[in-house]
């Protein structure tokens, strides 16, 4: 979905190293696997954010990537800013969009479209292969 998603964004690019491993994946080592002279930037919610210190080897993710952070509703700006003190992050300035994967997988389980919550190319592509049925 994430390749359905980014069609025709050439400033994104989808990419599938994680479902390629055998075994548990860390970012830590998805982001050691990119070339050294690439800037990474990771985007996660601020509900992520505030927990990254506790991730496996979260001293190599902070080091290696600048940590994006999307406001999310119900989480402390302060508490995300001491949790990222010590590394490279920076809030993105959104406008308060409360939309998250797990919302949209309830409201498609619950029987009601997510057609114009999505791309259009993604909700074609969770009807035809029938995602998020109940």
């Amino acid at each position: 979905m994430t390749v359905v998603a980014l069609e025709g964004i050439e400033y994104f690019e989808a990419d599938d190293r994680e479902i390629r491993r055998d075994g548990w994946t860390y970012t830590a080592e998805t982001l050691r696997s990119f070339p050294d002279e690439e800037d990474l930037f990771l985007i996660v919610g601020a509900d992520t954010a505030r927990g990254i210190p506790t991730w496996h080897e979260a001293g190599a993710v902070l080091e290696r990537a600048t940590i994006v952070v999307i406001p999310r509703p119900g989480v402390d700006r302060l508490e995300v800013d001491g949790a990222l003190a010590a590394s490279r992050f920076i809030w993105l300035d959104t406008p308060d969009v409360r939309l998250s994967g797990t919302m949209l997988r309830r409201q498609a389980a619950a029987g009601r479209s997510i057609r114009f919550l999505v791309r259009e190319a993604v909700w074609r592509y969770v009807v035809e292969n029938d995602i998020y049925a109940r």
